[in-house]
C-alpha cells in the first residue's frame, strides 16, 4: 500500500499570527478612520484599540488658507491623523460672509451624524496651523489693515474625546414672533434633565455655550447660574453667530421650526454606565481680567424707566458711596473725566452694576443671588464728534448713556433704584499681571498634583499620574496684540505651562467665565460672594485635567 504524500504546512499568513505589540503598534499609527476599521477586525483587535484609547483625547488644528474648502480639509485631516473617536467637535470660523451649513454638513460627512457639532463665528482664533505646528493668535482685524477683508478667512476645529463624559448640544429656543422672550426655563430643565438621566445627577460637569448676537444672554447666565452647583464650569462666547448638530435629531429641526436657537450649550455630563476601569475627568477654570477700578462708587437714588419703539431706556440720579448728595448725569460724567485726565490715551470705558437679583427655575424655591454685570463706553461715537461726557454703551445690548443737568440716561433698563455701580476702564498693565497670576495658579496646579503623585509612591505602587488632556480659551476681542502690543500674551499661561497639549482659542465678543475654581486670583469675601458670569476685557480659561483609575488587583 502506498503511503500518501505529507501535505506541506503553509505558514500562517492570517491576523492571529501578528504579535499583539505589532498590532497595536501599527494601528496606534492609523489615522481615526482606518482606525475605526482596524477597531472591526475582530475582537482581539477591537481590545488594542480601546486600550489605545484608554484616556481623554484632544485634537486642534486651524488654517488661513484663503480656499475655504482647502482650509476646511486642512484641518479635518489634521485632527484626523491619528486614532480619536469623536466625542464632541467645535469650529470656529473668521472671515466675512462665510457659509457656516457648508461647514457644518461637511464637519457632519467627516465626523458622523451623532457627532455634536457647534461651528460659530469668531472675532480672532488661536491655536497650531495644520500645516506648520506654529502657534499663533490670529485676530480679524489684521485683515481688514491690510485691506484683504474680501478674502481672508480661516477656521479652527477642535475634536474631543472623553471616556466617562457624555457630550450632547442643546438649543435656546425663542420664538420668531417679534419680542417673544426665549424659552430660559425650559433650556435649564432640560440641560438639568439630560444630566440627570445620563450621569444620575442634574448639574453636568461643564457646558460650553455660545449666544446668538440678537439674544440677550444675561438672563440665561443668571438662571444658569441658579440652578447648576457649584461643580459646574462654564465658558463660552456671548454674542455670534452659530449653527449646530445635536445628536438627538429633533433638536436639529430648527432651521423649519417656528423657533430659532437664540444660544447652544455643549453639556458635558457624567456617564454612570461608564466601563470599569475608566478615570475621572475634571473641568478647571481661570480668568484673567483686564479692566480696573475708576473713581468712587455710587448708587442709583432714583430709576425712572422709559419705552420707545427702539427699546427701553432709563433715567437716574446716584450718589457717591457714604455721601448724601445727590448727582446728576452730568455731575458723575465729571467725577470720571477729572480721573482720567492723567491717562494716556483714551481707555474703553465700563460700568459695573452690583445687582441683587431674585432667580427661580418654574415653580422651584427662589434665590437672592448678588451680580456684578458690566456696560461699556464704545470709543467709535467719539469719531462722529460726540462728547465724551455724553456717550457710554453696553457689552450685553447696544446701551447709550448721556449725561445732562439732571439725570444720567441709560439706553436699557439695566440697573434698578439702590443698585451699586462703579466705573471701570480697560488696563493693559491690569491684564498682564492677571494673566501672570493665572500662570502662577497653573504651576502652583501642576505642583499640587506633583506632589500628590510623589506621595502616593512613597506608600503604594499605584500611582495615578493626573494631567491636563486639553483646554479652550474665550477672549475679548479688545485683547490681543494690539491691547498688549505684544503676541501671544492671551494664550502665554497655557503655553508657558502645557506645551504640547492640544489648546483652541478664540476672540469674542463677550466672554462667559463661570466656575468656583482654586485656579482664580486670590480675592476677598465681597468678590467671591459676587456672580460673576459675563466678563469685558477678560480671558477665560478652561483646563480638561484626567486622572486614571487605579489599577484592580
Amino acid at each position: 500500500m502506498e503511503e500518501k504524500p505529507k501535505e506541506l504546512k503553509t505558514p500562517m499568513t492570517s491576523f492571529a499570527s501578528i504579535n499583539e505589540d505589532l498590532v497595536q503598534n501599527i494601528v496606534r499609527r492609523l489615522p481615526a478612520s482606518s482606525f475605526a476599521s482596524a477597531a472591526c477586525v475582530s475582537k482581539s483587535w477591537n481590545q488594542i484599540c480601546n486600550q489605545i484609547l484608554s484616556k481623554p483625547k484632544f485634537a486642534s488644528a486651524f488654517s488661513l488658507n484663503q480656499d475655504e474648502k482647502v482650509a476646511l480639509e486642512e484641518v479635518v485631516n489634521k485632527v484626523l491623523s491619528e486614532p480619536i473617536r469623536p466625542h464632541f467637535a467645535i469650529a470656529n470660523v473668521i472671515g466675512s460672509e462665510v457659509d457656516l451649513s457648508e461647514k457644518l454638513d461637511f464637519l457632519a460627512t467627516k465626523l458622523g451624524s451623532q457627532t455634536p457639532i457647534v461651528v460659530s463665528c469668531a472675532s480672532g482664533i488661536m491655536g497650531r496651523d495644520a500645516v506648520t505646528g506654529e502657534h499663533r493668535e490670529v485676530m480679524l482685524e489684521e485683515y481688514w489693515a491690510d485691506g484683504e477683508s474680501n478674502s481672508c478667512f480661516g477656521i479652527i476645529l477642535t475634536v474631543g474625546f472623553l471616556p466617562g463624559l457624555i457630550v450632547d448640544a442643546i438649543p435656546l429656543l425663542q420664538p420668531r414672533k417679534v419680542h417673544e422672550p426665549a424659552l430660559v426655563d425650559e433650556f435649564v430643565m432640560t440641560i438639568r434633565h439630560y444630566a440627570a438621566s445620563v450621569s444620575g445627577w442634574a448639574s453636568p460637569v461643564g457646558i460650553i455655550l455660545f449666544g446668538d448676537d440678537g439674544a440677550d444672554q444675561k438672563p440665561v447666565m443668571e438662571k444658569l447660574d441658579h440652578a447648576m452647583s457649584r461643580d459646574t464650569v462654564i465658558v463660552g462666547e456671548e454674542r455670534t453667530q452659530f449653527l449646530y448638530q445635536s445628536g438627538v435629531r429633533s433638536r436639529n429641526d430648527y432651521r423649519r421650526s417656528e423657533y430659532f436657537p437664540a444660544a447652544v450649550a455643549l453639556v458635558f455630563a457624567r456617564d454612570r454606565d461608564k466601563p470599569r476601569g475608566t478615570g475621572e475627568i475634571q473641568f478647571h477654570v481661570a480668568l484673567s481680567s483686564g479692566v480696573s477700578a475708576i473713581g468712587p462708587r455710587y448708587k442709583a437714588v432714583s430709576v425712572r424707566k422709559i419705552g420707545s419703539e427702539i427699546g427701553r431706556t432709563t433715567l437716574l440720579t446716584a450718589r457717591r458711596e457714604g455721601e448724601q448728595e445727590i448727582l446728576d448725569g452730568q455731575g458723575i460724567l465729571d467725577d470720571i473725566n477729572n480721573e482720567l485726565v492723567d491717562q494716556i490715551g483714551r481707555p474703553d470705558l465700563y460700568i459695573g452694576v452690583t445687582e441683587q437679583r431674585k432667580c427661580l427655575i418654574g415653580s422651584e424655591k427662589s434665590r437672592v443671588l448678588t451680580f456684578l454685570t458690566f456696560t461699556m463706553c464704545m470709543e467709535e461715537f467719539f469719531k462722529h464728534e460726540i462728547p465724551f461726557s455724553n456717550i457710554l454703551f453696553s457689552s450685553n445690548w447696544l446701551l447709550v448713556i448721556r449725561g445732562d443737568q439732571e439725570y444720567l440716561f441709560v439706553d436699557g433698563d439695566g440697573i434698578r433704584t439702590g443698585d451699586y455701580f462703579h466705573f471701570y476702564h480697560s488696563d493693559p498693565t491690569s491684564a498682564l499681571s492677571s494673566c501672570s497670576e493665572v500662570s502662577k495658579n497653573f504651576r502652583k496646579l501642576k505642583l499640587d498634583w506633583s506632589c500628590r503623585n510623589y506621595l502616593q509612591a512613597g506608600v503604594s505602587d499605584n500611582v495615578c499620574n493626573q494631567e491636563v488632556v486639553g483646554g479652550f480659551v474665550f477672549s475679548c476681542c479688545g485683547r490681543g496684540k494690539s491691547f498688549f502690543e505684544r503676541c501671544n500674551v492671551d494664550s502665554s499661561p497655557f503655553l508657558d505651562n502645557f506645551p504640547g497639549v492640544p489648546m483652541a482659542g478664540v476672540f469674542c465678543r463677550g466672554e462667559i467665565g463661570r466656575g468656583f475654581s482654586s485656579l482664580d486670583a486670590d480675592e476677598g469675601p465681597e468678590e467671591r460672594a459676587l456672580h460673576r458670569c459675563l466678563h469685558v476685557y477678560s480671558t477665560a480659561y478652561l483646563l480638561v485635567s484626567y486622572t486614571p483609575a487605579p489599577p484592580e488587583h
